[in-house]
Order: C-alpha cells, then sequence, then structure tokens
C-alpha cells in the first residue's frame, strides 16, 4: 500500500472513531437522563451497545496501527538514499 492510500484509510477509520465516541456520549447522556428519572431498565442494553462501540474503536485503532506499519515498511525512499543510490552509480 502506498503513503497516500494508508493515509486515506486512517482519516476514514478516524473519523469513524470519532463518530463512534459522540454516539457514545449520546447514549451516556439518554441512559443517565432515563435512570436518573427512576427508569433504570435501559442501563444494562446501553451498558452492552457501549461496549460493542467501545470493540469497535478498539478494532479500528488496530487497524490504524497495522495500515500505519505497513506504509512504513513499505514507504519510499528517503532522499539520502536516493543520493547515496545517485553517488553509487555515477562512481561506476
Amino acid at each position: 500500500m502506498n503513503r497516500r492510500g494508508g493515509l486515506t484509510a486512517i482519516d476514514g477509520a478516524m473519523a469513524l472513531i470519532a463518530l463512534l465516541l459522540v454516539v457514545q456520549m449520546w447514549l451516556l447522556t439518554a441512559t443517565l437522563e432515563a435512570y436518573l428519572s427512576g427508569h433504570s431498565e435501559p442501563i444494562f442494553p446501553a451498558a452492552l451497545i457501549s461496549g460493542l462501540i467501545f470493540v469497535g474503536c478498539f478494532g479500528l485503532f488496530l487497524f490504524i496501527r497495522r495500515i500505519d506499519a505497513n506504509v512504513r515498511i513499505t514507504r519510499q525512499p528517503a532522499y539520502s538514499d536516493l543520493v547515496k543510490a545517485v553517488a553509487a552509480k555515477s562512481t561506476n
């Protein structure tokens, strides 16, 4: 994978993480409001959904780490590597 494709994948994953965190905060707010108004029924389903959102964010985090590692391994040669290659070619 090239650097540009890796950055695009990372940007998309980070946008999904941000969206999932907003949904998780909304879920926490709605559940807390329901609990404080005397309704304890939505606590366990909300905790389950929040846990699933956490697992999803963690999976996206692992995806980002894997893509970043692949991009770093297959990166384009550095400028100093190119200079060395040109210098070696010119001496032959």
